[in-house]
């Protein structure tokens, strides 16, 4: 595997692997892998004849507060994972190398952005945006693979590849969960052990949800209320928000059908979990 640190030195490798024909597959990371980044990687594998991942903890999608300075990083243990995985290429670029001194363009998707996660991270989606367009343009891949946890990101970053034309195809791979249930997150390290036994009833509300739809009850408000209920059970749950949405626009939606989930994002403390399902 090769550690790559400048925007040059990694276009040049991606040409020249273009030039023999093959193709790249990409998996954009802030490291700190686990079995979830590890599941994207295969698919680019199973996908691609090249195997690209970024580590790049990108400031621009952490407002004032959150948890910059303190996420998870462990460059030496990621490195030792990728090569596992058979990444051909890690790309591990310097803050300075992608956000130069005066760097004053960003990208921003209307509507989709301003809603769910981004209604409580108000800056979050636009710097996510912004460092995933600017990888594709250095890595140009054909395809890149998202989890489905981020849900909302994928939807945002399939719509953003749609309106500026990139040739990219995006590919989702499925939430993997631990074996309690929960959604493997780099976050999660941050949950203490009581925090982390209770945090197991967001599936179990999650896949209640699933229950009840497969059972009959399509109303909307019913099945939140539903969800609400069972995640209140644990004293120390605190629910951001509870959403059933299309994944198209994510708009609202009354009536629960195929094609549509709910997400919902949850405070443990100072940590903040997202995880959703699909009906």
């Amino acid at each position: 595997m090769n550690i790559v640190k400048t925007i040059s030195e990694i276009q040049k490798k991606i040409k020249k692997y273009k030039s023999e024909g093959k193709t790249v597959g990409f998996v954009p990371t802030m490291g700190f892998f686990h079995e979830g980044h590890l599941s994207l990687m295969d698919i680019a594998k199973e996908k691609c004849d090249i195997v690209v991942v970024s580590l790049f903890v990108n400031p621009t999608q952490f407002a004032p507060g959150e948890d910059l300075d303190i996420y998870p990083r462990n460059f030496e243990r990621d490195e030792k994972l990728a090569i596992s995985a058979g990444v051909d290429i890690l790309f591990y670029p310097d803050l300075d190398e992608i956000y130069p001194k005066g760097y004053l363009t960003y990208i921003y998707t209307e509507q989709l952005s301003s809603i769910l996660c981004g209604k409580f991270r108000k800056e979050h989606f636009q710097g996510v945006t912004t460092i995933v367009a600017k990888l594709f343009n250095i890595v140009q891949p054909n395809i890149a693979v998202f989890g489905q946890k981020d849900y909302q990101q994928a939807i945002i970053i399939k719509r953003m590849v749609r309106d500026l034309n990139f040739p990219i195809k995006i590919i989702l791979g499925p939430i993997i969960r631990e074996r309690d249930g929960i959604a493997m997150s780099s976050r999660n390290k941050y949950l203490s052990k009581e925090e982390r036994d209770q945090a197991k009833i967001i599936n179990i509300a999650l896949k209640k949800a699933k229950e009840e739809f497969d059972s009959g009850i399509i109303e909307a408000n019913i099945i939140k209320e539903n969800i609400r209920k069972k995640i209140q059970t644990s004293d120390l749950a605190r629910i951001e928000y509870i959403e059933i949405v299309n994944s198209v626009n994510l708009d609202s939606i009354k009536s629960v059908k195929s094609g549509t989930f709910a997400a919902v994002a949850v405070y443990y403390g100072k940590t903040r979990l997202i995880d959703n399902i699909d009906f």
